[in-house]
């Protein structure tokens, strides 16, 4: 048989290498780094903008906007994974994890930025080329030039089920948590359905960047001076940071005497720290120190009053770093790695106990956007024992008269007011008290006697907060 002769090639366009660009390859090494690694974003973000800040070509807006690719695309993950879903022909399991994190980036910059749909199109599917190939860099421009054709509202209308029909599936998706959170949410928050969505709704926003003036070794005023400060809400230590503040830029903060906490974090100490008691006020106990931020500003609190802090943390590496908070605080303190739940003191060793016990952050979603989609309602068994026993080793530690408080960065009925009321079953002579007054000027604390903080009332974590003394 005689060969045939070849046909010319058709003339085409000639290959062009994709081109790197440093702010989407950097928030797309973060998403792996939190896929792949179960990191935390903002552990994961800070040291690779810190790296690509030292090149010429990465400036501050670049750092804003990878940080916002980085956050935005993690915040809106529900929505975005429900409208990819419907733009492809397979389950989004079948897709991998490094194509749906460029898709993901690129839902984000279309429907979630002012960037133009051209241009984020565009960018995307050069970053896919060079993080991914080209041959699925032409799937995602083919999902994207999909998701372009409308905007985010009219891509809700489609995904999400109405409303009437299932509201907390409606509201899972349009506000981007998972269904369970939604629904244990609710049942904690009560109410119809504006509060719900107020709240969902602020869980998808960026926190303020909120300082503490350590008392006795820096002030509110001293912090108000820096650019971009203004003052907290609630906290007479509390400085927030306007958009842009640098907390490292802060000379309060480099040098030990202010750090980074939440208000709600701080109106916990706080309320600890003035409940009143009956008799000494000498010795306090942090039962759950790490990593540090509310044994720093009870040690200050403490040291005002000549008051001795223990500050006590079961994993080594966190005590390591409740030391470090507590550098250069000016009165008497120890920190220990030792199990809250078998206690390194006596019983009746303290006048004032804090317990901020380990919990499933569900008050935390806007700092820690990921956590909504790797907890799962079996998380909540787990913690339960935990919680149940520091607050148990707790009441045994502190003296007759004495106070503690229980606290945790989650709403979760089962978190909270479930522990409370379990433990205080086995404890006749203690009795909760009211919390609120010990908030002055707080709205919105509900009726009591113990508090819960919300995002969307208070712009704080949504911490919680019980108050209970031994009466015998």
């Amino acid at each position: 048989m005689s060969e045939q002769p070849r046909r010319p090639r058709k003339p085409g366009k000639p290959y062009r290498r994709p081109q790197k660009d440093p702010v989407r390859i950097l928030a797309f090494e973060a998403l792996r780094a939190v896929d792949e690694r179960d990191a935390y974003a903002n552990l994961v973000l800070p040291p690779l903008l810190r790296k690509a800040r030292e090149r010429d070509d990465f400036d501050a807006r670049d750092a804003a906007l990878a940080t916002e690719l980085v956050y935005g695309t993690l915040r809106r993950q529900g929505t975005y994974d429900a409208i990819i879903a419907d733009c492809v022909d397979r389950p989004l399991r079948e897709v991998d994890p490094p194509v749906l994190d460029v898709l993901g980036l690129g839902v984000h910059q279309l429907l979630g930025t002012r960037i133009p749909s051209h241009a984020a199109v565009s960018a995307t599917v050069e970053l896919a080329r060079v993080v991914l190939g080209d041959g699925r860099a032409k799937f995602v421009n083919a999902v994207l030039r999909k998701v372009a054709r409308d905007d985010l509202d009219g891509w809700l209308e489609r995904v999400a089920p109405p409303y009437d029909e299932d509201p907390e599936d409606h509201l899972a998706v349009v506000h981007s948590h998972p269904r369970w959170v939604v629904s244990a949410l609710w049942d904690s928050l009560g109410g119809g359905r504006s509060g719900i969505e107020e709240l969902l709704a602020a869980d998808n926003e960026r926190p303020e960047v909120t300082l503490v003036a350590r008392p006795g070794r820096a002030t509110a005023d001293e912090l108000l001076g820096e650019e971009a400060a203004v003052p907290g809400r609630w906290s007479p230590y509390a400085v927030r940071l306007s958009e842009g503040g640098e907390p490292g830029a802060v000379d309060a903060v480099r040098e030990n005497r202010a750090g980074v906490q939440d208000e709600g974090s701080q109106l916990v100490a706080l309320a600890l720290a003035n409940a009143p008691l009956d008799g000494p006020d000498r010795r306090w106990l942090d039962g759950c120190a790490g990593p540090g931020g509310k044994a720093a500003l009870l040690g200050a609190l403490a040291a005002e009053r000549g008051a001795f802090l223990l500050a006590s943390e079961k994993q080594p590496h966190r005590a390591g770093l409740v030391a470090k908070a507590l550098d250069g605080n000016p009165g008497p303190y120890q920190v220990i790695a030792a199990d809250g739940t078998r206690p390194a003191w006596r019983p009746g060793s303290f006048d004032r106990v804090l317990v901020d016990v380990p919990c499933t952050g569900l008050g935390a979603l806007r700092r820690r956007p990921e956590a909504r989609w790797r907890r799962r309602p079996e998380d909540l068994d787990g913690f339960a024992p935990l919680q149940r026993g520091l607050l148990r080793s707790a009441l045994e530690a502190v003296r007759v008269g004495g106070v503690v408080g229980y606290a945790t960065c989650s709403p979760h009925l089962a978190e909270t007011r479930a522990v409370v009321a379990d433990v205080l079953k086995q404890f006749p002579d203690a009795e909760l008290f009211d919390a609120r007054p010990l908030l002055p000027d707080v709205p919105d604390l509900g009726e009591g006697p113990d508090v819960q903080l919300w995002p969307h009332l208070h712009g704080t974590d949504a911490m919680y907060l019980a108050l209970i003394r031994r009466t015998a």
